[in-house]
């Protein structure tokens, strides 16, 4: 072999050589980088069947937001759960937008304040429009109306998505104005991270003396939590966010549940907010493994939600995302042996269209693709709310 082709030989062999690795590292289980990008759930948990009512009457909206969550997670997590999810009883399903005011890739702020309050606004923004001024939320709007209210998330609740429904900020980190905020937001049942926020303040205040001041039981244990069966309740189990899942136990499900039991004795109806936070944490690290798990738990407690709204009949169900989270790729895996390879384009947000399925009486105004400010207006609209 001459030179020449002996030279053309060996760059041909080297970029081979290359691209074999590069797709191996994408199916390791940890990369190069520290990525964690491949997962086998060996032993895959049951999920529910249940029918929707047949009624049209929409006392009670559920919304469950699943932060961080892209069609590609839905998908991940049904491919390792050996190809069931409780997701999978929804039979309406739509597709939203979720730029934000002054920028196409959102975060949660932004994406929250859409949800909540039906108006898009500028990035790191909360429960404000594009000028700052306050505006009025789902739950504010259906505490007017004599409905009760309840926040359930897994994250501090001063973060973003609780704060968008509970607070006005023009900047998120501005966490310790967002926790003096919950003091005037109504909400009826509050769950969620977060006590550094609340006592351990540069002011010196104590909002949970307030809080209580207030009319709120206090709590700082699931144990103390579930014994309330009524009045309002704020609940908070962790200085910073609640741990991943498995570790944090069932306390999303049970808590859900548990704030359904004590909404449901308004005559008048309710609204609810439940977020999976920390599926976005698990994106943002890239950790296939983790989100399996935080997917898991979301998803047996829609399954749980589910078999609570089919036998009240007149409660809507919606499930979504506020934004997709890590660029998220399914690149390969087995069903039948739940296992998941997948590959992450970004640390941080993306800008693609996510997911809402929608069960129950109401459902079927979730359907088509629309902006996700529209989740405010439809759910207003079935409750009545404007």
């Amino acid at each position: 072999m001459n030179r020449k082709y002996f030279q053309i030989f060996l760059a041909l062999a080297v970029a081979l050589l290359f691209i074999v690795s590069a797709a191996s590292a994408q199916y390791d289980k940890t990369d190069g980088n520290g990525d964690k990008l491949s997962y086998v759930q060996q032993q895959p948990y049951e999920t529910v069947k249940v029918n929707a009512p047949e009624g049209d009457v929409v006392k009670n909206v559920i919304l469950m937001i699943g932060d961080g969550m892209g069609l590609t997670q839905v998908s991940t997590a049904w491919v390792a759960n050996h190809g069931s999810l409780n997701i999978d009883n929804f039979p309406v399903i739509g597709l939203k937008r979720t730029y934000a005011a002054n920028k196409l890739i959102t975060d949660s702020g932004a994406a929250g304040t859409a949800l909540a309050t039906g108006k898009k606004t500028n990035y790191h923004s909360v429960g404000v429009d594009t000028a700052g001024n306050s505006i009025p939320s789902l739950t504010d709007l259906a505490s007017e109306k004599g409905l009760s209210t309840a926040v359930v998330v897994t994250c501090n609740l001063s973060d973003a998505t609780p704060s968008a429904f509970c607070a006005s900020n023009k900047d998120r980190d501005n966490e310790e104005e967002i926790a003096a905020d919950y003091l005037n937001c109504n909400v009826d049942y509050i769950f969620g991270g977060g006590r550094n926020q609340f006592y351990k303040r540069k002011d010196s205040r104590n909002l949970f003396r307030e809080m209580e001041a207030k009319g709120y039981q206090v709590c700082f244990t699931w144990e103390e939590t579930a014994k309330i069966e009524t009045g309002k309740v704020f609940s908070v189990l962790d200085d910073g966010q609640l741990p991943l899942y498995p570790e944090r136990g069932e306390v999303f499900k049970d808590a859900t549940l548990h704030a359904l039991s004590l909404l449901s004795g308004n005559e008048k109806g309710f609204f609810a907010m439940f977020e999976g936070s920390r599926i976005d944490d698990c994106g943002h690290w890239h950790d296939i493994p983790a989100l399996i798990n935080e997917m898991a738990d979301f998803d047996q407690t829609i399954g749980r939600v589910l078999q609570w709204a089919e036998k009240d009949g007149e409660t809507l169900v919606i499930v979504l995302a506020d934004h997709e989270t890590g660029g998220l790729t399914l690149l390969g895996g087995d069903i039948s042996k739940g296992e998941v390879k997948g590959h992450y384009s970004t640390g941080s947000h993306s800008g693609i269209h996510v997911p809402v399925y929608a069960w129950g009486p109401g459902a079927e105004e979730f359907a088509g693709i629309y902006e996700n400010t529209d989740i405010f207006n439809k759910i207003a609209g079935l409750l009545k709310l404007k």
